[in-house]
């Protein structure tokens, strides 16, 4: 294509060349990304000078344009808009942008760290209520489900429409519905899934610290151990040391040291227990409640357990805003390449524990604490104590490496707080004592209320439209498929039936606690 020109025509009386001021540009137009790799962004001010033009007033030859060919009207659409394309200040002093020198390797390291944990060591618990035909049916089904609701996320990280990248799962929402339905719908289950998640951990992680201290020290110890919360408080020791690197691209390498640890210890407790054999009486028929009701909220706890087996979907926008992207390498291909290796290893690591365990134990699994529980119940004789050592091992490192990624959105949301009103980086040492409340509220929590995992059905029930639905919703609403094409019935369809397994989980959680009840000890962990 021939450089585009400008001809300024004689007229015949002279007059005064008026030149309008460029207006000043905010972003480099190949720049996809809102902020810079700095921690102070440049910005143009409205106050800045245009600068001056060096081409006469009266002058009547042609001359050529100073804009880009890809601003010009031959451009494309996408072209256009990414000249409008404004830096976000803040961005560049947040722990999860502060650095976009991501790449595939680390949005795979991250998204297995986040993606496996100890909730996928329950897995063979559904099966004995679902059985095996409608067990694998159902695991199959929502790994394809969330599967495709995470391609959802990496493709709307970036708006052609704007030019923007929306950074956080939170700021997509409000940007496609408001922010007023964003603080009523997404604000809690998000945060839940960040700050209750790390209760969670701090959980999983000091109890089986003190299960690692007793198989190491063995039966002849005559050292006093630790008690519970002592042990709570050595692992948020730990989580809050860890937790002073300074943004989500720093955290890479210890999210490959969780990622390898998760799939470790899943494939040493499966490939044990098959080892070992099968129980002695082993059955392998759906347990049934006694009446149907208990019987439909025992299958829909199934289902909840299969659901929430699958994490880390309010963590992708985050983990894809640490990558450089440009109109030529937008950052969706080298995220998608990750989660598609990331995923890959999951299905590799959930699919065998779960039929794995349900083959070794069939029902007799125990409900509380899942596979995990049944390998020390029905081994701890027959293996080795260095198998079950590095199992615990395994299990704790990954604990305190997930922490980590889970928390780091906490901390974003905190230090957000702050770079608005005071307009300025967050310092150094707000930040660590921002972490630090952080790590030491979640073990309060931890200690203060122990039984605030008789209530993970209720309140997952409410988190679980971030994975299945939330996605489907945003999609319709800023792609704006064909009305009733495929693409709109899929989308429709998976949205109002991920709301509606939330509800009927909420409904099960609410009779679940009602017809149990809670047993309600306050800084009383076990």
């Amino acid at each position: 294509m021939r450089e585009a020109q400008e001809i300024s025509s004689a007229p015949i009386t002279p007059r005064p060349a008026t030149t309008e001021p460029t207006p000043p540009v905010s972003c480099p137009p190949s720049q996809f990304h809102s902020p810079s790799l700095s921690r102070s962004p440049l910005l143009h001010t409205d106050n800045e000078e245009a600068p001056q033009s060096k081409t006469p007033k009266t002058s009547r030859t042609p001359r050529l344009s100073l804009t880009p060919r890809f601003i010009t009207p031959l451009g494309s659409p996408m072209r256009r808009v990414l000249r409008l394309t404004k830096l976000d200040p803040q961005d560049a002093w947040l722990p999860i942008t502060e650095s976009r020198n991501g790449n595939a390797y680390y949005a795979a390291f991250h998204t297995l760290c986040s993606g496996i944990g100890a909730q996928a060591l329950v897995l063979p618990v559904a099966f004995t209520i679902l059985g095996w035909t409608w067990g694998i049916i159902n695991l199959t089904l929502a790994f394809i489900w969330q599967l495709y609701t995470l391609w959802l996320l990496v493709q709307l990280h970036e708006s052609t429409e704007t030019g923007m990248r929306y950074s956080r799962y939170l700021q997509l929402f409000n940007a496609t519905f408001g922010e007023r339905l964003g603080n009523l719908l997404a604000l809690f289950p998000i945060m839940y899934l960040s700050g209750g998640t790390c209760v969670a951990l701090i959980i999983i992680g000091g109890s089986t610290s003190k299960t690692f201290y007793q198989i190491v020290c063995g039966a002849t110890c005559t050292k006093v151990p630790l008690t519970t919360v002592e042990w709570y408080l050595v692992f948020t020791c730990a989580a809050v040391l860890l937790s002073q690197l300074p943004n989500l691209n720093s955290i890479a390498g210890v999210s490959l040291i969780g990622a390898v640890t998760a799939i470790g210890y899943c494939t040493s407790i499966w490939v044990v227990s098959v080892a070992e054999g099968r129980l002695p009486g082993v059955s392998y028929n759906p347990v049934k409640e006694g009446t149907d009701i208990e019987h439909i909220f025992s299958v829909l706890n199934a289902l909840g357990i299969i659901a929430f087996a699958f994490r880390g979907h309010n963590l992708i926008l985050e983990i894809q805003a640490t990558m450089p992207s440009s109109e030529k390498h937008p950052s969706r291909v080298p995220m998608w390449k990750g989660v598609k290796f990331s995923y890959t290893i999951i299905a590799l690591g959930l699919f065998p524990l779960a039929i794995g365990g349900y083959w070794a134990y069939g029902q007799m699994i125990p409900s509380n604490g899942g596979i995990l529980t049944a390998l020390y119940a029905f081994h701890s004789q027959d293996v080795s104590q260095f198998v079950l050592g590095l199992t615990s091992l395994f299990i704790i490192v990954n604990a305190v490496s997930s922490f980590q990624i889970y928390g780091m959105p906490m901390f974003d949301f905190m230090e957000s707080k702050y770079t608005t009103r005071m307009k300025k980086p967050c310092p150094w040492w707000l930040r660590s004592l921002f972490r630090a409340m952080f790590g030491y509220g979640c073990f309060f929590v931890a200690v203060a209320i122990p039984f605030l995992g008789s209530l993970a059905g209720l309140i997952g029930g409410i988190a679980l439209p971030v994975t299945l639905a939330y996605p489907c919703f945003m999609w319709l609403k800023i792609k704006k498929p064909k009305t009733y094409s495929p693409t709109w019935w899929l989308n429709w369809g998976l949205g109002v039936l991920g709301m509606g397994l939330s509800s009927v989980l909420i409904a099960a959680g609410i009779y679940v606690v009602i017809d149990t009840g809670i047993e309600a000890k306050f800084f009383h962990p076990e």
